[in-house]
């Protein structure tokens, strides 16, 4: 099972991605970890992507595509998420030819609908657990002394947390991302759950649609 997670910023991709990961087995390919972990690695390919992220220069597409591509390469039987990519159409078009060219299929492309408002209420409040990654809310999910899956006692915000910068990553959204829902509508992989229902509630309508 091959899927991609589609939302604006705030509407729960994260949340639902690793919840999969941990129940489903799944791999989650995110390309700001993959970016990360490859700038150190010391192959042919980290030297690029350090080169270019030193220069302070945008990784190219090229790159995260080969990244995805070697990341295919170790076969998963419990299928891929992908997180962070394609954000745009172009994006799109060389996923769906690095999926043929290794003989895999997408199967599904999720769109978690929610409202701008709440996603503004979600975002200003939210914090994340520096251990694991875990997001907590002022009001949904107050934040604890110590994280309730790792224990750290360590939680950050994300600068651009902010209503301002919200608003600028949604424009980024609509005008980059959005095209993509008409992309694989037309192609037939679209399938919507409402975001905007309870995070258990949102799991169990995701593997409604993901295994019926």
């Amino acid at each position: 099972m091959n899927i991609i997670l589609l939302g604006p910023p705030g509407a729960g991709k994260g949340t639902q991605a690793r919840r999969l990961v941990e129940e489903r087995g799944m791999v989650q390919l995110s390309t700001g970890d993959m970016l990360r972990a490859a700038r150190t690695s010391q192959t042919e390919m980290g030297k690029r992507v350090a080169e270019v992220m030193d220069s302070g220069n945008l990784v190219t597409d090229d790159i995260v595509i080969g990244l995805i591509e070697e990341q295919l390469s170790y076969e998963n039987s419990n299928g891929y998420i992908f997180d962070g990519f394609p954000r745009t159409l172009a994006q799109a078009d060389a996923l769906g030819e690095l999926l043929d060219k290794v003989d895999k299929r997408l199967n599904f492309v999720i769109e978690m609908r929610v409202d701008d408002d709440v996603l503004v209420s979600r975002i200003v409040g939210r914090s994340t657990c520096d251990g694991c990654g875990e997001v907590y809310h002022s009001v949904t999910k107050p934040q604890p002394v110590t994280c309730g899956l790792c224990g750290s006692k360590i939680f950050s915000r994300r600068a651009d947390d902010n209503e301002l910068a919200l608003k600028t990553r949604l424009m980024a959204y609509y005008k980059d991302t959005s095209p993509l829902i008409g992309y694989y509508y037309a192609k037939g992989n679209l399938r919507s759950v409402n975001g905007l229902q309870d995070i258990n509630l949102v799991a169990e309508e995701l593997a409604s649609v993901l295994w019926g």
